[in-house]
């Protein structure tokens, strides 16, 4: 598999997959859902995809971990295509408190950086920090933001953050520290739903301003 930088067992049940991009981590975690699909890997192995890691979690005997850690590289994996996954729309506030903030760092007026924001479309790259919250990549390197020198010890649910090159939704209120655009009512995260997570791995994520 292009991309592979390093394939190690990571405990008794796991394997980890290091690539040099966050496309190789899309691609992976495409072709591996595939294999699991059709009855190729366990049903019940756990696929967990990061920035630029994958892990495989779930093998019960360590000759299955060792073997999988030995195929894994010669997998081959096709690029995610651009329209394979749907467009998730967010209708969003623009009314964070920090996007005057925002607009300066982007020399821009408010106005002009929500509407720079809201005509993007981002991926979801990987879920963490809490369930739900999905990494969104979309942002271009003249937007991206530094996290704040002190985060702020409760951000509501539904905030639209910006922190490096990334966009986020906090999925629960919580500490943070991402850059604060706007806010969201669209739940996130609902354990009654299936999938408890609104948005997952490969999903293309618009913005939609709203008053």
């Amino acid at each position: 598999m292009a991309g592979v930088v390093d394939v190690r067992l990571a405990g008794a049940h796991a394997v980890l997959a290091e690539f040099a991009s966050g496309a190789e981590v899309a691609a992976c975690y495409a072709e591996a859902l595939r294999r699991r699909d059709a009855g190729v890997l366990p049903a019940e192995l756990e696929i967990v995809p990061a920035a630029r890691t994958v892990l495989f979690d779930g093998f019960e005997r360590l000759d299955d971990q060792a073997r999988f850690a030995r195929e894994l590289p010669q997998w081959r994996s096709p690029p995610v295509a651009a329209g394979e996954h749907q467009v998730r729309p967010i209708p969003t506030r623009y009314d964070g408190p920090d996007l005057p903030e925002i607009a300066r760092h982007w020399q821009l007026s408010p106005a002009q950086a929500v509407q720079r924001h809201a005509s993007l479309e981002f991926v979801v790259a990987f879920l963490g920090f809490a369930p739900g919250f999905a990494y969104l990549e979309g942002l271009p390197p003249e937007l991206r933001l530094p996290r704040r020198d002190r985060p702020r010890t409760r951000v509501p649910a539904g905030a639209v953050g910006l922190a490096d090159e990334y966009t986020g939704i906090y999925p629960r209120s919580s500490p943070g520290g991402w850059q604060l655009i706007g806010h969201t009512a669209t739940p996130i995260w609902d354990e009654t739903r299936e999938p408890a997570a609104y948005l997952l791995p490969g999903d293309r994520v618009r913005f939609v301003p709203i008053r």
